[in-house]
């Protein structure tokens, strides 16, 4: 080919359509470069590292195992080994590799594929300044990877709806939205979930279409039934809250296809369970329980039980007789922030404002109004089941995992936008291109919260505190490779540090040594090390700390520690540095530390040597014996 006719291919012909794609990745590219350098921290969601230490151990060859343990976790797999009446001194599986009850499956395997290929880099190269931790830097690249396939398929979702205009403004506003940036650098699995529900939605927009204009035999729209099925199968093992999407999707089938009202639905049920059957028998044979610790998820802040103890306790919670009233009473209180907030920003966008709206105004097209009604059934439906799943994930940040409602984002900006060309063309602009300026002002006020975010001042990079990398990995450094720590921050320490921890139990210490860090240490396995961050510490101090002055419970034992500590403080900052304190005063120092853990402690505590490095930091960390001046051979 002669270059005058590819260059005249790449102006007018064929070739344009690459241009545009090119144009528009490179875009891409260039706005998440600059959104990263302004805007990216390390990981600072305990689901975003839940899932990426066990993708690490999958991508090793271990399996779906965690080094995160709940202690409810090793209740159910305690007690289902036990009555399976299996002989074996590890009830719990913590030396052979507790098994991962939190977690669906597909996007720990996405990441372990990509550990796998990709160069990962866990240990934090010491004699370097320290910027970043690489592994999570790229699983916020794989994530906009995604992010970047999502905005393409919901170009080829919107122009088949309706046109090329409500294609590009749906990508820009999709694009310009800030909300799914952070998303998209928060390590959670909201970026593949989003690209399921777009592919989803095109998979029912073909039914519709199909079984309207009577064109394809049955056999294809059982397939494609198959394949919606599938699609939220796929989802419900991303998370497990999204197989509630089968019922809408089914609704949708059985309302919109004339022909085989009830095969498609059945078709789609059918592949959905055979897809879902195998991950949840897994769940059982281990542990009893379909969904593992997830299930309890709706029990969470359901007086009396609240905030985490469901899953920092050492036996299946015990409900109320009135569960099903506190059920309602949490829905109802739930549920009220969302409709009041998250559905009206839904995406982090006022557009959402415009899908209201446009429910008044029908479609010709019958076609785009099923569409757009299966939308507000699964809305609605997400609206129940988010409020009635909502644990303290979703008080402690604001991007978590328990947000349903930004799913429908993407279908949301579509028919938002839709609204908008349609009212755009009833009003009477005459000045000269009155039409494009009206809608770039549109899509910048969408993008401006963006805008206004890549402004200075810069964000911290690190989510600090609680989580700092390199602390943490230089604390866990001093730990063995097979020894048990408790903590506050498990998550972080199975993550970062490569080490297995125990959450906190209820409490430190109990009379009949349940639900405290005894009975995990003299039944399951040595704890070696306990580790309080400013999670814990930084708690109100008359709410968390002077509440519950129990002897025995956590708050009571951090409280006084930090007591003797600044007591210890004041002793040592007599003398101008550590050599020319007095023999006589460290011994005193010394008897006064101990001393405070028999004051604290109803039984001998074995944990009593602690770095003050970490102290004079905000954070406790104890251990059976001093790790951190001794160099390892």
């Amino acid at each position: 080919m002669r270059l005058q006719e590819w260059i005249h291919r790449m102006e007018v012909g064929a070739g344009t359509r690459y241009v545009r794609l090119a144009v528009v990745v490179f875009g891409f590219l260039a706005l998440a470069l600059l959104y990263n350098l302004f805007e990216y921290r390390n990981l600072a969601n305990p689901e975003a590292m839940d899932a990426a230490q066990v993708a690490r151990n999958v991508s090793r060859g271990e399996g779906f195992t965690t080094r995160f343990v709940r202690p409810l976790s090793l209740h159910l797999v305690e007690a289902h080994q036990q009555s399976r009446g299996r002989r074996t001194n590890d009830f719990g599986m913590l030396n052979q590799g507790h098994p991962d009850l939190a977690n669906p499956p597909l996007y720990p395997l996405l990441l372990a594929g990509a550990m796998k290929v990709l160069p990962f880099e866990y240990e934090i190269p010491r004699g370097r300044q320290y910027r970043h931790y690489q592994p999570d830097l790229l699983i916020a690249l794989i994530n906009q990877a995604l992010f970047l396939g999502l905005a393409f398929l919901t170009y080829r979702l919107a122009a088949r709806l309706f046109d090329p205009t409500v294609a590009w403004g749906s990508v820009i506003a999709l694009v310009g939205s800030e909300l799914l940036w952070r998303f998209s650098i928060s390590g959670l699995s909201t970026m593949l979930l989003l690209n399921i529900v777009v592919l989803l939605t095109i998979c029912l927009a073909a039914i519709e279409r199909r079984a309207r204009e009577n064109v394809e035999p049955r056999s294809r729209l059982i397939l494609l039934g198959l394949a919606a099925g599938l699609l939220v199968g796929l989802g419900a093992l991303t998370r497990y809250s999204f197989g509630w999407l089968i019922l809408p999707v089914g609704l949708f089938l059985a309302t919109c296809v004339p022909r085989g009202r009830l095969v498609l639905p059945l078709a789609a049920v059918l592949a959905f369970l055979v897809l879902l059957t195998p991950w949840l028998a897994r769940n059982h044979a281990l542990s009893g329980t379909l969904f593992g610790t997830a299930g309890y998820a709706c029990m969470e802040d359901i007086y009396p039980l609240k905030s985490d103890e469901i899953e920092r306790a050492l036996e299946t919670p015990a409900t109320e007789t009135d569960l099903a009233n506190a059920t309602l009473r949490k829905l109802i209180v739930n549920a009220t922030p969302i409709l009041q907030v998250e559905v009206v920003t839904l995406g982090g966008s006022w557009l959402a404002a415009f899908f209201l709206v446009s429910l008044l105004v029908p479609f010709v097209d019958p076609g785009r109004n099923r569409l757009r009604w299966f939308v507000v059934s699964a809305l609605l439906l997400w609206v129940v089941v988010q409020a009635l799943g909502k644990t303290r994930l979703s008080t402690e940040d604001p991007v978590h995992g328990e947000n349903l409602i930004v799913l429908l984002a993407p279908l949301v900006f579509i028919f938002g936008i839709a609204l908008f060309t349609t009212l755009l063309d009833q009003l009477p602009l005459t000045f000269f291109r009155a039409r494009e300026a009206v809608t770039a002002g549109f899509l910048l006020l969408l993008c401006l919260p963006l805008i206004l975010s890549l402004l200075p001042p810069r964000r911290i990079t690190h989510a600090f505190p609680p989580y700092h990398p390199l602390y943490l990995q230089t604390m866990c450094g001093w730990m063995e490779p097979d020894e048990l720590m408790m903590g506050d921050l498990p998550w972080a320490i199975a993550w970062y540090g490569d080490r297995q921890a125990i959450w906190l139990t209820q409490r430190l210490a109990d009379p009949r040594h349940q639900n405290d860090l005894y009975a995990v240490h003299d039944l399951h396995k040595p704890v070696r090390a306990l580790y309080l961050s400013h999670r814990t510490l930084d708690q109100p101090m008359f709410t968390a700390f002077y509440d519950n002055q129990e002897r025995g419970s956590w708050g009571h034992f951090a409280s006084g520690l930090l007591h003797a500590n600044r007591r210890i403080q004041q002793t040592i900052r007599q003398y101008p540095s550590e050599r020319d304190i007095p023999e006589a005063v460290h011994r005193n120092v010394t008897t006064f530390w101990h001393k405070s853990f028999e004051d604290l402690v109803p039984d001998r505590f074995f944990l009593q040597q602690c770095p003050l490095s970490y102290i004079e930091t905000g954070q406790l960390f104890l251990t059976d014996r001093n790790r951190w001046s001794v160099p390892k051979p």
